[in-house]
């Protein structure tokens, strides 16, 4: 072997470790975003109500409140449920995120409300913007990460699938019920669960518990039925959803929720590697 190829031969390797320095580097120095507190443990100035059979921004009743330093949904100024499907939306659409929610439900179910309803609410994903939902309309346009309380005894699972005016696709097939169990253990009482949810665009969602996802699809899109009524301009059956507005629930019975925070993952979104990288590194806070 001559001085020539010697030389080629340290430098070519020079450049391997280089490369392979230079790739560990790039993956420790790929950062976590802080994560953007979407309820301040003060007031509810950044969201919006829309309550069915009432006008958005009206909170009928003061059902969506702060109290203790908790974002809480109440019924005291109801004399009946009616119906009265509530929802409260941030005003900020997003649409790569990781959104993490803790919460738990209390005391009893209001007058009026559905059996269903008992110990549910739920997280609208990709959902509408309220602006557009009719004065009567029952929910908005959206994916909903449904929440579900145990009674003590049955199994239940939560952070299920439900689509009100929406389709998602499954393991490469259009999926077209209204809703879908994860395979979550069941959370009973009033103990707190915290609840994640990584929304990709249109290209993934997972609903995240305890570090394991429960439940994951694609694809989600405006479709179906479950929403009535609804503006026809704003359904727009087929169309892929890879942004909306978040919302948080009230279908009749009492809620808290003590943390609703956002990781924003737009600046990741056309590196896999990296936005792999950092999802991974939420959830395992």
């Amino acid at each position: 072997m001559n001085f020539k190829t010697i030389i080629a031969g340290l430098l070519l390797g020079t450049l391997f470790s280089c490369s392979a320095t230079s790739q560990v580097n790039q993956k420790t120095t790929v950062k976590t975003p802080k994560p953007i507190q979407l309820f301040n443990g003060k007031d509810i100035k950044d969201w919006t109500p829309k309550i069915r059979l009432h006008e958005v921004g009206d909170n009928y009743a003061n059902t969506f409140r702060v109290e203790d330093g908790l974002l809480k949904v109440r019924y005291d100024g109801y004399d009946d449920f009616n119906q009265q499907y509530g929802h409260l939306a941030y005003n900020n659409p997003y649409g790569y995120y990781v959104l993490r929610l803790e919460y738990r439900f209390v005391d009893e179910q209001t007058k009026g409300g559905e059996g269903w309803a008992w110990a549910n609410s739920g997280a609208m994903l990709h959902g509408q913007d309220p602006k557009t939902m009719l004065k009567d309309q029952d929910f908005p346009i959206s994916i909903e990460g449904q929440l579900l309380g145990g009674n003590g005894k049955d199994e239940r699972t939560t952070s299920n699938l439900c689509t009100p005016g929406t389709n998602v696709v499954i393991d490469d097939k259009l999926f077209t019920p209204h809703c879908l169990s994860s395979k979550s253990k069941t959370y009973h009482g009033d103990q707190w669960v915290t609840a994640e949810f990584v929304v990709l665009g249109d290209s993934l969602i997972q609903h995240v518990l305890d570090g394991q996802v429960v439940l994951q699809y694609n694809k989600p899109q405006i479709g179906g039925g479950n929403v009535d009524p609804v503006d026809p301009k704003v359904k727009q059956d087929g169309k892929l959803l890879d942004k909306g507005f978040i919302y948080l629930q009230s279908e009749s019975h009492p809620i808290d929720f003590r943390k609703v925070e956002l990781y924003d993952l737009e600046s990741y979104k056309g590196d896999k590697q990296k936005l792999d990288q950092v999802v991974k590194s939420i959830l395992n806070k």
